[in-house]
């Protein structure tokens, strides 16, 4: 058998794509993989350390900031579409399975007007604009959150939600190097590899409040944020005779080990880490990022917000008051944790990764 599997620009799309990759191949291990990206995008590094044989195709995003930007991509559409057919023709893939970006367009398309069998998984609440166009041909599209189908017109759509690291599902709840015995609320903030700095900001104003509370707070303020905040919090606070119980770092490897110890989340709202959070029960406040496309993340914490699962705060009104008005309700009120929690539970869907590869290899048979 052989599969082609596309998607890049953000590791959203380029790690689901690896762990379908690998499943497949613990299931078929003579199957042949092929994985079709962008020279430029993130996939062309993560990708080739894999050992999954890699191609690539000359495609951009769609610049909507200007008519001129766009149209340079666009531009460059027929040249990818036919650069994708040749690579289909050359490696003959029994399926394509596209996980999303501007990349999986000119892939699945092509392979919907060839004799290949073509699947989409959509990660977020509100399907992109690839997927939503390529949703009408491929033989059958998945996804991670329910209320994208009413965005999609397709011949067959399943609910599997989202792969997710073995690490997160193996890990024991409150079973970590981070606990220290006591029975501390322990809140863990964060906004990706690269920080949030609205986040940073709020979360300097809240431990001005935090500073002589009995609890624990794990931020983690991204790479590039670290030494501003650090400098900006020392200035504000004497961070050697804090109360509170903090753990400031630019980022972490595990972050499994703060989410098992975790008893509310201040974070994004992408796919990976909602899923992330629902797999462990951990309630959040959102802070969808306000520039992802079609305002996906927004949509995503709301899917979770309606389900009383979460709360969410729009970037632009984000402070250190605002903030400590919305943890403290909830922290103040164990009975609303335990819910929000547990409702964060009954939308995981720790089979993912079966499901999904269920569904790809049902398409050869």
């Amino acid at each position: 058998m052989k599969i082609i599997l596309t998607g890049g620009g953000t590791g959203g799309h380029i790690y689901p794509a690896l762990a379908i990759a690998g499943e497949i191949k613990r299931r078929i291990p003579d199957v042949e993989l092929l994985y079709v990206g962008t020279r430029m995008g993130m996939e062309s590094k993560i990708v080739p350390a894999t050992g999954i044989p890699f191609k690539t195709v000359d495609i951009r995003g769609i610049d909507r900031s200007s008519f001129i930007k766009a149209s340079k991509a666009l531009i460059k559409f027929p040249f990818s579409f036919f650069q994708a057919r040749d690579i289909i023709k050359d490696f003959v893939p029994d399926i394509i399975v596209g996980t999303g970006g501007y990349v999986s367009y000119p892939m699945v398309l092509a392979g919907t007007f060839m004799d290949v069998r073509t699947l989409i998984h959509e990660q977020n609440a509100i399907p992109g604009l690839a997927n939503r166009n390529l949703a009408r041909r491929v033989d059958c599209v998945l996804l991670t959150f329910a209320e994208a189908s009413k965005f999609l017109e397709a011949k067959r759509v399943k609910l599997t939600g989202l792969p997710i690291r073995q690490e997160i599902l193996t890990i024991k709840r409150a079973i970590t190097k981070y606990q220290s015995g006591e029975d501390k609320f322990t809140l863990l903030a964060f906004g990706g590899s690269l920080g949030a700095a609205s986040i940073n900001r709020a979360m300097l104003q809240l431990l001005e409040r935090y500073n002589h509370e009995d609890m624990r707070i794990i931020w983690i303020t991204g790479q590039s944020g670290y030494e501003d905040v650090k400098y900006e919090l020392e200035k504000k606070i004497d961070t050697k005779a804090m109360r509170c119980n903090l753990n400031l770092m630019p980022y972490m490897y595990n972050i499994e080990e703060a989410l098992a110890i975790a008893d509310l989340a201040v974070c994004r709202a992408g796919a990976n880490t909602v899923c992330e959070l629902e797999a462990l029960g951990v309630p959040a406040i959102f802070i969808p990022y306000p520039y992802a496309a079609d305002n996906h993340q927004e949509k995503n914490a709301l899917s979770l917000v309606e389900k009383n699962a979460a709360d969410m705060v729009i970037d632009e009104f984000l402070d250190g008051d605002t903030l400590y008005t919305r943890i403290e309700k909830i922290r103040n009120s164990k009975q609303k944790l335990r819910e929000m929690g547990q409702n964060m539970l009954k939308e995981a869907r720790p089979e993912a990764l079966k499901d999904i590869v269920d569904e790809i290899l049902a398409l050869k048979s």
